[in-house]
């Protein structure tokens, strides 16, 4: 974990300024992240904050504010998808106002190389190769999750560690190379819970629905906005017991497991969107704050 105290020192005329009343804001962040891993910033103030912007991947993030302690504490989650990150040195931009003046941290959070192992299945053609007749259905799909998946709502309703959505244990870890029918398609971009039909699926934090619909891969699908750019996604659902534009609760049922669209047996699929990336969710239900700041 990297920490950096910024000490802003406004002169006011020749007067004096007292140590008492000098802002001081810490940043914390990891050094490194695995490829595809979720990882934290926390700024913290003595004093509050008047704007924080947060700019990663393309992204610009503005954490919301909570006060623990006596101090101001802003907690924003970052991290890279399987998918289209190249390891490296990243460029992590951060800004913060305190008392009317503004401090710029130009960090790097280097991303390494993380090996995954390869998973292959048998399924009908039609599930790896679609008809003709069905791309009209599956692009308009990836137009609504794709604004689905970059929902922002500044009110951050998550806190670590996320509640398990089943209990049934990991049946597919993140990152697995698929290879389907022989032939190689994108990785696995997130897990796979043992659930046979029926079981309740429940919400990893509070949140709004901004999604509830059936897909052709996906099948029957829920995504949920749990604030300052975190999403849920759950696939293959049997049934929906939410509907578009819901507030649901941590833990709450919001459809039963099933085996709908692209799927070999029932199960839960589970994928969380940081800032539009696709992360591995693993960390999310194990790991606490200090965790992932390191």
């Amino acid at each position: 974990m990297i920490l950096f105290i910024c000490l802003f020192m406004p002169v006011i005329g020749f007067a004096e300024k007292k140590i008492s009343d000098v802002p001081v804001v810490t940043i914390a962040h990891p050094a490194r992240a695995g490829v595809g891993q979720p990882f934290l910033v926390r700024l913290t103030s003595d004093q509050a904050f008047d704007r924080i912007s947060i700019h990663w991947m393309g992204r610009v993030v503005v954490p919301s504010v909570s006060q623990w302690n006596g101090r101001h504490v802003a907690v924003a989650m970052l991290g890279t998808d399987v998918l289209t990150i190249k390891a490296g040195p990243k460029a992590l931009l951060v800004r913060a106002w305190v008392g009317g003046k503004e401090t710029v941290q130009q960090r790097k959070v280097t991303i390494v190389d993380k090996s995954y192992p390869r998973q292959e299945l048998t399924l009908p053609s039609k599930m790896v190769t679609p008809p003709a007749k069905v791309l009209e259905r599956i692009k308009g799909e990836r137009v609504r999750t794709q604004k689905a998946k970059n929902t922002w709502s500044d009110q951050r309703l998550w806190r670590l560690p996320l509640h398990r959505p089943v209990g049934g244990k990991t049946t597919s870890a993140y990152g697995l190379q698929r290879i389907l029918n022989g032939k190689p398609k994108n990785p696995h971009r997130g897990l796979d819970f043992r659930a046979p039909v029926g079981t309740a699926v429940e919400a990893i934090a509070a949140g709004r629905v901004v999604l509830a619909e059936s897909h052709y891969y996906a099948g029957n699908s829920v995504y949920i906005d749990h604030g300052n750019g975190v999403i849920s996604l759950y696939f293959h659902l049997n049934t929906f017991e939410v509907a578009q534009w819901d507030t649901v609760k941590r833990g709450q049922v919001i459809g039963r497991a099933g085996r709908t669209g692209r799927a070999t047996g029932p199960h839960l699929h589970l994928s969380v969107s940081v800032q539009g990336q696709l992360v591995d969710p693993a960390p999310l239900f194990d790991g606490t704050t200090d965790q992932l700041l390191r």
